[in-house]
């Protein structure tokens, strides 16, 4: 992949901070993801010379439609000019999805430690639910397909995925990566490189 491939998290949601399992559930960013948003698209400005050139893709959902949007219009251009993939959204956490760790152990003693054992294979309870090889196997076509530069607004699951296939971390160290909400990914010539 001789082009650059900018890959920004969406900006934070109150779940985000409230250490919600948020998936797809289809949360909203708060003032702080909203001036994260802007802030990378900022950066993305000073970083590509021709924007024209990039194609912009997202997640669907809510939050990191909103990021692109705000992002795009930092970078002056018109804010609602981007594609959507619905391969990009969130690893679905089935039934786990709007608790935090803590109200899960309450509710199912011993449930959130099976899952730190094996977390790369752990599949939730609940229709739908993804084990991260599951979300890999999912968002890897979208990458492959990338023809040339390009700006990609998605999720930390994602992303954490993405270093996986990159082959720049193992699965165990993929899952316990903390994926930043105010910087840039670039991932260019194999290499993966936050800016």
């Amino acid at each position: 992949m001789p082009a650059p491939v900018y890959i920004v998290r969406h900006g934070q949601t109150d779940w985000n901070a409230e250490f919600r399992l948020q998936g797809q559930a289809d949360i909203g960013l708060n003032d702080l993801g909203r001036t994260q948003a802007v802030g990378n698209g900022r950066s993305l400005s000073r970083l590509i010379a021709e924007p024209q050139l990039f194609d912009f893709v997202a997640s669907p959902m809510a939050r990191t439609r909103h990021t692109m949007e705000l992002l795009r219009g930092a970078m002056s251009l018109e804010s609602a000019v981007y594609r959507m993939d619905e391969r990009l959204k969130e690893l679905n956490f089935g039934d786990w999805q709007g608790y935090t760790a803590q109200e899960l152990e309450a509710l199912h003693p011993g449930s959130t430690r099976e899952r730190e054992l094996a977390k790369w294979d752990f599949q939730p309870p609940g229709e739908g639910a993804e084990s991260y090889q599951m979300l890999l196997e999912r968002v890897e076509p979208v990458f492959r397909e990338l023809g040339g530069p390009a700006v990609c607004v998605t999720h930390g699951g994602v992303i954490r995925a993405l270093f996986h296939l990159a082959g720049v971390a193992t699965k165990e160290e993929a899952c316990a990566l903390a994926i930043p909400q105010d910087r840039i990914l670039r991932w260019q010539a194999g290499a993966l490189e936050w800016l």
